[in-house]
């Protein structure tokens, strides 16, 4: 269990921690010469207690562990950083003071992170009478009422004369046995750096509270944000929990790690230490339940610029307030912080906010979302996704979340978000979600995307009867824009399998939908699909089919145009055609170029793989930009991954042309 001091400069907090622990916490020449606090400093005792042993790493928490912050005004930031790994305040009030400035911005910091444990101490008791100290004693009892804090008892002490100190060192160390010791045995390693220096024969050392999970010897790590450590991985070489040795670290407890593979200068106060899997969780904005602090003058608006500390980091950043115009102190609302550098959060941090030029304290709460969005944040059903994201307990949070969510979501991610590597799929009412590439979207969710793409079918066809349909990108910008495409392409083969839509070359339409055709326009297809096959790669113009055929170039042209809308064909440029058989071909070229060049297609690529000319290679390349499969960046055409457009040579076509063209390319 680790417990923190907090309150006015020169109150006696190191003075108390060396009384209770005989550890001097003031390790800086600096400190010593002004006797103040600079940095945090810590120390340690043992509670007794059962399992106290640190061998294996598990009766280190028996321990109790102190965090001493600073206490002047210019070091509120050090003291925020420090008390984000705290259990248990001490709340510090010296006698002859009485209560001070630091005092209340101290106790507004306990408050805005929500510590609920704590003990208020009068200080400096041996300095004054009776009647002064009973009368700070219920100044500071009256200093804590309506904050999470109210029901802490208030203990007079003397550190000089030890007056009152057994009776601290007593509760405290009963509080420290009471702690329940649960350990959320899925949850990814997490510890947030608030000290780094470098120990001869060691090398790099790190020491932080441990936020989730565990870590041992042999551990890979990564740093979060990445920083001058590149993103890359440092081994744990050895730990120590609860100022000794020890197999392993675990949630709650202070540690400090040797590491291999990483210099001093590359890691700072502020980045985290993770397990890989939730290295990804380096953020710019999220969205947190925020509380206005009760003694705050001003409303909180929109666009203020602040301060915001979360873990052991401190970066500028504004306010978006989501789910009102403003927050009233007092008050809690929905918010979307934006930061102008990354930090490290995870549902369920505690954010603490500051003024703009640091002065003081303002607000308080809990991340909700890492991960927060740029656009439709202020939408229904992105507030309703937050208010689900409140849900206290982990599994019931992402069934809620997942029935929230009618666009899906990145399961991936919102594992990521979680502190987990990996989170299971919650049914709903009996049915499975469904999961494709990485997205998970609610059963519920899924049956009406479902019958939207086919109402959005319908209304095509009733509008534009002689089409064969929307291409399916199309489609999915019709009926459900803001579906990501790998939701979308799995609902649509489940369609497919179910012959509740057909897939025509690149169009999709309802099984009773049809075009059919003119007797003329059968008996053109007829003549001009093996013309088709026959002129390979370099495709067939609308004047020489024509003129091969027999037929009127006017008659032609539209007729090619008509298939062309129905899928039986591709037209790249005016008049000039393709059999659905060689573009699939041409695709799977395109496809080898790709690969063979980090996924881009370049003309003179896919002019040297298909010995086509530069300008035909151009047209063909631009075409597969229209349809889909590329997408023009620069002088090259970059793969799709998520384009299933020609994937595959068309099967059993159900037109004459179709059959004819995969009957020529068979033969061939």
């Amino acid at each position: 269990m680790i417990f923190g001091t907090a309150g006015h400069v020169d109150h006696g907090k190191t003075t108390l921690v060396r009384a209770l622990t005989g550890v001097d916490t003031d390790r800086l020449p600096e400190e010593k010469s002004r006797g103040i606090s600079i940095e945090l400093g810590y120390a340690f005792i043992h509670a007794g207690g059962q399992g106290s042993g640190t061998q294996a790493g598990e009766g280190a928490g028996r321990r109790i562990g102190f965090i001493d912050v600073p206490g002047h005004e210019r070091l509120v930031h050090t003291m925020v950083a420090g008390a984000t790994g705290i259990d248990h305040a001490l709340l510090l009030v010296a006698a002859d003071d009485g209560v001070m400035p630091q005092t209340r911005e101290h106790l507004a910091v306990l408050s805005l992170l929500g510590l609920s444990q704590g003990t208020v101490v009068v200080t400096k008791a041996d300095r004054v009478d009776a009647a002064r100290r009973a009368a700070v004693q219920a100044e500071a009892a009256a200093l804590v009422q309506g904050t999470p804090l109210a029901a802490s008892p208030v203990l007079a002490v003397s550190a000089t004369s030890g007056q009152g100190i057994a009776a601290l060192k007593a509760r405290l160390v009963a509080a420290a046995l009471a702690q329940p010791r649960t350990r959320d045995a899925q949850a990814g390693f997490r510890l947030a750096v608030d000290r780094v220096f470098t120990l001869a024969g060691t090398g790099t050392v790190v020491t932080g509270t441990v936020h989730a999970g565990r870590v041992a010897a042999g551990d890979e790590l990564r740093l979060v944000p990445s920083g001058a450590g590149g993103g890359r991985s440092m081994r744990v070489r050895t730990v120590h929990a609860q100022n000794r040795p020890a197999a392993a670290a675990l949630a709650g407890e202070r540690c400090a790690l040797a590491l291999a593979g990483v210099a001093r200068d590359e890691i700072e106060r502020g980045q985290w230490l993770v397990a890989p899997p939730l290295a990804a969780a380096a953020t710019s904005r999220f969205d947190a339940r925020l509380t206005l602090w009760r003694e705050e003058a001003r409303a909180l608006r929109s666009g203020t610029p602040v301060q915001v500390h979360v873990g052991a980091a401190g970066v500028p950043g504004s306010v978006v307030v989501l789910d009102a115009q403003t927050v009233a102190p007092g008050a809690s609302a929905h918010v979307q912080l934006v930061l102008q550098r990354p930090l490290g959060a995870w549902h369920g941090d505690r954010v603490v906010l500051r003024d703009a030029s640091a002065t003081r304290t303002i607000a308080g709460g809990t991340v909700l979302d890492p991960f927060a969005p740029v656009r439709y944040r202020r939408t229904p059903g992105r507030l309703a996704e937050l208010a689900a994201l409140e849900t206290p307990h982990l599994e019931d949070r992402c069934a809620r979340v997942l029935a929230a969510a009618p666009l899906g979501l990145d399961w991936q991610r919102l594992a990521a978000a979680q502190g987990r590597a990996s989170l299971p799929l919650p049914a709903s009412e009996g049915q499975a979600p469904l999961r494709a590439g990485g997205w998970a979207l609610a059963a519920g969710h899924a049956a009406a995307a479902r019958e939207a793409l086919r109402a959005a079918l319908a209304a095509f066809h009733a509008h534009q009867p002689d089409e064969p349909g929307p291409e399916a990108d199309r489609l999915r910008r019709l009926a459900v824009p803001r579906l990501p495409q790998a939701l979308f392409r799995a609902l649509l083969a489940a369609l497919q399998a179910d012959k509740r839509v057909v897939l025509r070359g690149p169009f999709v339409h309802l099984p009773e939908h049809g075009v059919r055709l003119s007797a003329s326009e059968e008996r053109i297809a007829q003549k001009v699909a093996p013309r088709l096959v026959q002129a390979g790669f370099e495709g067939a113009w609308v004047r020489d089919l024509a003129r091969a055929g027999g037929e009127s170039e006017a008659l032609m042209r539209t007729t090619l145009a008509r298939l062309a809308r129905r899928g039986e064909f591709h037209q790249v440029v005016k008049d000039l055609y393709y059999p659905l058989a060689t573009m699939a071909t041409l695709a799977a070229l395109a496809r080898q170029v790709a690969t063979a060049n980090a996924g881009a297609v370049t003309a003179a690529a896919f002019r040297d793989a298909t010995l086509l000319g530069r300008k035909r290679a151009i047209q063909l390349l631009e075409h597969f930009d229209r349809i889909g499969l590329t997408r023009r960046l620069g002088d090259a055409h970059r793969l799709r991954a998520d384009s299933a457009a020609l994937s595959a040579a068309p099967e059993g076509g159900s037109g004459p042309a179709a059959a004819s063209a995969a009957a020529r390319l068979r033969a061939a």
